[in-house]
């Protein structure tokens, strides 16, 4: 068996279409997968860990790093400078382990265009109805009435960028989108540049061709 590259796993969704529920599923699947953990010039919360949670930069700090193109994305969200440190996610895909990104449509290109945009595998989450997402909203009971309107307002911004996504599932039913996406990332995980390692074997099966001829 071939070494294979880990994989970029861009999951981007409108809050409540189920996101959150397929990536937790996909670490009880294989928790090797691992969580990009951003970067924020925020101030820390409270019982938020540095490297845990995010790692805490000052905006200097955080301008640097994007200017040394340390950051595989990054945005500017509420007056904090949010992003994705490329380090720790180079790291793992040289190891061979995938990288999980909870990220929206902005962060999605801007990976999709960087140096490791080749290994990237983005899937976009749609609802089967706005009906339908609009009461997933309300029944999880974690955002007041006029969170829950802002939210539905950002829905149809987020959903018109569906078309740029490798994949797009309709979660219309949790226990067949969870299967379907599986699915694609073991498909993903054996395309050809996912496996540098090929190209020795290849060398030596026709090394050993030619001894036997």
């Amino acid at each position: 068996m071939t070494r294979r590259c880990g994989l970029l796993i861009i999951l981007s969704s409108p809050s409540g279409a189920g996101k959150s529920t397929l990536s937790r599923r996909l670490r009880d699947w294989d928790p090797s997968i691992s969580f990009s953990v951003s970067a924020t010039t925020r101030t820390p919360r409270e019982g938020e860990v540095d490297g845990q949670d995010y790692h805490f930069l000052t905006e200097a700090q955080f301008q640097r790093d994007v200017a040394n193109g340390d950051m595989l994305e990054h945005a500017h969200v509420f007056g904090n400078f949010y992003g994705s440190p490329r380090g720790a996610v180079q790291a793992a895909i040289d190891a061979g382990r995938d990288v999980l990104f909870d990220i929206d449509w902005q962060g999605a290109q801007q990976i999709q265009n960087s140096a490791l945009g080749p290994h990237t595998l983005s899937i976009f989450i749609l609802p089967p109805s706005i009906r339908e997402l609009h009461r997933r909203l309300e029944t999880r009971g974690q955002d007041s009435p006029e969170v829950i309107a802002k939210r539905m307002r950002k829905s149809w911004d987020e959903i018109s960028h569906w078309a740029e996504y490798d994949y797009v599932l309709v979660n219309d039913d949790l226990d067949e989108t969870d299967r379907r996406l599986k699915t694609i990332i073991e498909a993903a995980r054996l395309k050809r540049i996912q496996q540098p390692g090929l190209n020795a074997h290849v060398k030596a099966l026709h090394s050993e061709f030619e001894e036997t001829r």
